[in-house]
């Protein structure tokens, strides 16, 4: 081989294995939330309606599906889906995309300093940053998913109501509780789908790479996810589903203790199983997504 082609095959290897810039990590996530989302949103609808009422949490799961699809159609289980989908593009893109340029800041260059703490608050900081920007579009999702009127409620007409009663502030309702979740969600889920990783390819010998470990990572991640966000996500669901034109609570700690005060601690459990059934599947199809995006741009296994 003459010196111009080992030269030329030189340039194309460190070409290919050139990680993607910032924004390709981001473009990246997004890409496998949205996907995600699309499947998955149902279950969201259901886990939100046993949230806010107490007559959807006495049904439960199944006969949440089978009150709303009776009373609002099969369409009903997707209200809000175009909200999730603006929702995934800024809030998971971010908190995605952001986890390891946050682990590298965070001091996670060699093994030795990877430590599970500074994967958790790599995993916070990324997540509260996706949080401020996905916020808008997370009240909206909410407020959609809720409704009971028969059809579709219209992303524009939901935006402006809130708007005209509450001014740009509606938006940013339950801001404190969702970065908080946020946080919390975030930390819990990439530090244990990182640290799960490395635990099942040292006891089983598989490869970082393989789905297997992949599915086995996330799926875990979403079981902890749930036991640690559950009452984050009561306390904001709730904070964003008050009435445009009324408030009920003042912030996410009034919100925590008017919970606890009036309906006991349990409530904040509430809808643990469909939370789980949301979570479970989300983090492992967003995982395993945007894990073979990486693979296919040419990035390393996280």
């Amino acid at each position: 081989m003459s010196f111009s082609t080992k030269n030329q095959s030189t340039l194309m290897a460190t070409s290919a294995a050139a990680p993607p810039s910032l924004l390709q990590q981001v473009g990246m996530a997004g890409g496998a939330a949205v996907i995600t989302v699309s499947f998955i949103h149902p279950i969201d609808v259901v886990k939100t309606r046993i949230q806010v009422s107490s007559v959807y949490a006495s049904l439960g799961m199944g006969g949440t599906v089978k009150k709303v699809v009776a009373s609002e159609g099969v369409a009903a289980l997707w209200k809000g889906v175009n909200a999730a989908w603006l929702r995934e593009a800024s809030y998971t893109s971010l908190r995605l995309g952001l986890y390891e340029p946050c682990k590298v800041a965070f001091g996670c260059t060699t093994p030795e300093t990877t430590t599970f703490l500074k994967k958790f608050a790599a995993g916070s900081a990324a997540g509260a940053l996706g949080s401020l920007a996905g916020n808008p579009f997370d009240v909206l999702k909410t407020k959609m998913m809720t409704s009971e009127a028969v059809g579709t409620p219209s992303i524009v007409n939901t935006a402006k109501e809130l708007m005209d009663k509450q001014g740009i502030k509606g938006f940013y309702r339950g801001i404190d509780s969702n970065v908080a979740r946020a946080m919390v969600l975030n930390g819990t889920k990439m530090s244990c789908y990182d640290q799960m990783k490395g635990y099942v390819v040292q006891y089983t010998g598989l490869a970082k790479t393989s789905l297997l470990t992949q599915f086995l990572s996330a799926t875990s991640a979403g079981f902890f996810m749930t036991c640690t966000v559950s009452p984050f996500d009561m306390v904001r669901t709730r904070l964003m589903n008050q009435p445009a034109d009324a408030r009920i609570y003042n912030n996410a700690v009034d919100c925590f203790v008017k919970i606890i005060k009036n309906e006991g601690p349990a409530t904040l459990w509430r809808g643990f199983l469909p939370i789980w059934s949301r979570f479970a599947p989300t983090t492992t199809l967003q995982l395993i997504i945007f894990e073979q995006l990486r693979a296919l741009s040419g990035m390393e296994a996280m």
